[in-house]
């Protein structure tokens, strides 16, 4: 099932499945336990994010080419890092630019499997990791580079967390439908050029193992998103350097998944 979260013509916040022309169908009762499909049929005035996430927790340097690009060595555990849950947007939104990221330009894309959490997880084996996952969505780890290197004292985390750095969606594709998560073609094009193709398989954690690692003596709780690292072609490692600018669209396009798509402009 691929299910979205909106709002509707009555202003009111609905969950959906079965998108098509901009109306849904309908969905009631608890997403994560017991997921009821109506026979109502409604239009879509705002497409949201797939969930208001408790908390977005990301890898970063898990793909191994990537590694290569950046001239690091391969981490020996995941690095984990987290953004502002206020740093989450939707399909067809906007990422903008901060104030204080135009000079020098610094703002980059990675384009990221998401991984939803269906239900509290803690201590678990990567072996039974997956049973926890919800589903999977496209994401963006959009980065502002300069305070990443610079100007975080050495935490990732502001420069990560601005407003509309975490788009993802449009959509949910619910676990049943992804067999193996680490056999799935991810891109990202700018502009309709591809900057990044790659497969999961080139991960260096798994999806199951990152959700172990994640779950020890922690709970993640159901909503939560984790993303899971980008691969190679980021912008910040080309010569010249790519990053975004005000006019950009960005994509994130995850095989049995769908496109997320996102126009970049400066904020006001």
């Amino acid at each position: 099932m691929h299910i979205i979260r909106f709002e509707g013509e009555d202003n009111e916040i609905h969950w959906g499945c079965d998108y098509k022309n901009n109306e849904t169908t309908i969905v009631r009762g608890d997403l994560y336990s017991r997921i009821i499909e109506t026979d109502k049929r409604v239009t879509v005035k705002t497409l949201l994010s797939p969930v208001a996430p408790p908390a977005i927790i990301c890898i970063g340097l898990n793909y191994r080419l990537h590694a290569k690009e950046t001239d690091l060595p391969i981490p020996e555990y995941p690095v984990v890092f987290m953004k502002n849950p206020g740093a989450a947007t939707a399909h067809k939104t906007d990422i903008l630019i901060p104030r204080s990221c135009v000079d020098p330009p610094q703002v980059d894309y990675e384009a990221e499997l998401g991984v939803i959490i269906g239900k509290p997880a803690k201590n678990i084996s990567s072996e039974e990791a997956l049973d926890y996952v919800f589903g999977y969505t496209c994401a963006n780890d959009v980065s502002a580079r300069r305070w990443q290197k610079h100007a975080g004292g050495n935490q990732w985390v502001k420069a990560k967390s601005f407003d509309t750095f975490c788009p993802f969606g449009p959509w949910i594709v619910t676990a049943d439908e992804i067999k193996d998560p680490q056999d799935l073609g991810i891109q990202c094009l700018l502009n309709n050029e591809i900057m990044q193709k790659s497969n999961t398989s080139d991960m260096i954690f798994t999806v199951a193992q990152i959700i172990s690692y994640l779950s020890q003596s922690a709970t993640l709780f159901p909503g939560t998103i984790i993303l899971t690292g980008t691969p190679s072609g980021v912008g910040f490692t080309r010569e010249p350097p790519v990053f975004l600018k005000p006019g950009d669209v960005v994509q994130t396009r995850i095989e049995k998944i769908g496109v997320l798509e996102n126009g970049v402009s400066l904020e006001e």
